[in-house]
């Protein structure tokens, strides 16, 4: 391949791309789906196959770009139009945390683990899983975070009172997860098993290994979600 074909070919490839991806929106890149994730893959594939594959034709290159460009966009109004075709294409939104129990099968659905959901919860402002009432996994990978009623009404700053500071710990701590004691956080809380035992078993559950996830708040108390909550 000549110096000249080359740039000729990276020009081509570079307009045309530039110009497949304004006609196809900013959803491509606004909203990162599993479709638009195949999509953004395969049209950059065949975009760099015709900058620098010189068995690829200029002519086919560019008929490949614009049939797999054209095969998207119908793909995205058939979405737009079908709600089935929707969410066989895009697929549906998993509620991970339902009226403030976790929903841990739809975690194991979603492929997260507990640490993830609470990486996740702390970019949405939620340091505890005791204060979110809803959380929703979207298509797109992001969480939609729906905090509990008391959680979002006026501060006490807003309202002129002063506020005091009852706070035992400066944030909410795991100490069981997935049933599996955290032994590490207890001895950083200055607890042991008998305490965490104690409190497993004034809130009626008989088992540690029947904890899906427990957290002592920063007001020293222990939130505890059972394993297979049933919310109705």
């Amino acid at each position: 391949m000549s110096v000249s074909e080359l740039i000729l070919r990276l020009a081509l490839a570079f307009i045309t791309l530039l110009a497949l991806t304004r006609i196809m929106g900013r959803k491509e890149i606004s909203q990162m789906t599993f479709f638009n994730f195949v999509s953004a893959i395969s049209i950059g594939t065949i975009g760099a196959s015709l900058a620098i594959d010189p068995n690829l034709s200029i002519r086919n290159g560019l008929i490949a770009l614009a049939g797999w460009s054209i095969f998207t966009i119908s793909l995205g109004f058939l979405d737009i139009k079908s709600k089935k075709a929707h969410y066989a294409i895009v697929g549906k939104p998993i509620i991970l945390i339902r009226k403030g129990k976790i929903m841990d099968h739809a975690l194991r659905q979603a492929r997260l683990d507990l640490d993830s959901l609470n990486v996740l919860l702390r970019k949405k402002n939620a340091f505890s899983i005791s204060d979110v009432d809803y959380a929703i996994f979207e298509t797109d990978g992001s969480l939609s975070v729906m905090k509990k009623e008391h959680k979002q009404s006026v501060t006490k700053g807003d309202m002129n009172i002063q506020q005091t500071n009852s706070n035992v710990i400066p944030i909410p701590i795991a100490v069981v997860s997935d049933g599996k004691i955290n032994e590490e956080n207890l001895k950083s809380l200055n607890l042991n098993q008998q305490w965490l035992k104690q409190q497993v078993e004034s809130a009626g559950i008989t088992s540690i290994e029947n904890v899906f996830y427990a957290e002592v708040q920063k007001d020293g108390t222990l939130y505890i979600d059972s394993r297979n909550d049933v919310v109705h």
